[in-house]
């Protein structure tokens, strides 16, 4: 039985439901791998300089700054971050060629971005014959040693634009292999029948108003405040399902605003699928997992591009618009007349063909890809 490792961690949260995703599919399909997800950051614990200076590791830090729109800047942080992974390179390569010697995976699946090199290095140490392969879950590479590394990988990559930066970066074709789109959970391929009318009813909601759902990741957003009183206040005719994720405080406020038109508000939930399936169209962050849901669910997306948009995101949004997928703004400020005009046009049809027309089957034909990896 050959022994797979998905290499993962919890900033933000796609990475660990990638993996969790990819998974499921491979124990639905009996192909007799025994599939190991890995914290990568519980294996490099000892290493985590940012919780030696400020008591909180990075991956929390990640996640507080996404909770709390500390976006701005972003992209300093992050080379900030990459100088301090080339100064503990040596140490972190070290730490994980221990874990490799005594785990012995037959190989080895990165879903998470800026250790690859890393990961890579000590895998060729410790285990020489033991491919590596990265999956991007995103839609494009931030280089430089973000995703793409200039090592003996393979690469997975879920666009256009991902395909053409690693054979840029020197790849062969026998390297890099295309997929249909991020990788997501076997939910969201369901085929369910639904009576939005009665789901709505029980929700609170009026089963004929267009229905927005506001989603910010699983942190949830602050920024949801806004976009909830920006369209509780005007006269757009919508209402909410607006998901706050593990955020609580923040859904508790929520809750509490006084309300001119319905709203229901969710705490954590694996469930997305269903509160999608009574929506109309989607407002969030333009992050992969959250526009690639939304649009496997058929919903045209509004989502923001701007100074505060993690730099890693910014393709995303330019993504939606050559798709035709939906609307990007440069501030949610004008969320009101963004869904008023959408609505009230005839943009809504066409965003909703232009969805009805994108097919990802990614999680599907990874497994196929690493099977051929693992024989070769």
């Amino acid at each position: 039985m050959a022994t797979v490792d998905f290499m993962f961690f919890d900033a933000g949260g796609g990475h660990r439901a990638a993996a969790t995703a990819l998974k499921a599919v491979i124990d639905q399909q009996n192909r007799g791998w025994n599939v190991r997800l890995v914290n990568l950051q519980e294996v490099l614990d000892p290493l985590d300089v940012f919780r030696k200076v400020t008591g909180i590791r990075l991956e929390d830090l990640y996640n507080r700054m996404l909770a709390k729109g500390w976006t701005l800047g972003s992209g300093e942080l992050l080379k900030a971050i990459h100088v301090v992974i080339r100064m503990n390179h040596g140490p972190a390569v070290k730490l994980l060629e221990r874990h490799w010697t005594a785990t012995r995976p037959d190989m080895v699946v990165s879903l998470v971005p800026n250790f690859n090199r890393a990961m890579r290095e000590s895998l060729r140490n410790a285990l020489p014959s033991v491919p590596y392969v990265t999956i991007l879950t995103d839609f494009a590479d931030y280089p430089p040693h973000f995703w793409i590394e200039r090592q003996d990988q393979f690469l997975i990559c879920g666009t256009g634009r991902a395909v053409q930066q690693a054979r840029a970066s020197g790849f062969s074709e026998d390297r890099v292999f295309a997929v249909s789109g991020m990788i997501l959970r076997p939910k969201f391929y369901e085929q369910v029948t639904v009576d939005r009318a009665a789901e709505r009813r029980r929700l609170g909601l009026d089963p004929d108003r267009p229905t927005g759902l506001v989603l910010f990741g699983g942190q949830g957003s602050n920024a949801m405040l806004n976009i909830a009183s920006k369209l509780n206040g005007s006269d757009a005719g919508v209402q909410l399902i607006l998901i706050c994720g593990r955020n609580e405080k923040l859904a508790q406020r929520l809750r509490a605003m006084p309300k001119r038109i319905p709203m229901h508000v969710v705490g954590f939930t694996d469930d997305v699928p269903r509160f999608m399936r009574l929506a109309d169209f989607f407002v969030g962050k333009p992050g992969p997992g959250s526009i690639s849901e939304a649009i496997a669910m058929k919903l045209p997306v509004i989502v923001e591009r701007n100074a505060w948009t993690m730099p890693q995101e910014r393709y995303n949004t330019e993504w939606v618009q050559e798709k035709r997928a939906g609307v990007v703004l440069p501030n949610f400020r004008g969320i009101d007349k963004a869904v008023r005009r959408m609505l009230t046009t005839s943009e809504f049809e066409d965003y909703k063909a232009s969805v009805e027309k994108i097919e990802n089957l990614a999680v599907f034909e990874i497994p196929d890809i690493l099977a051929g990896i693992l024989s070769g």
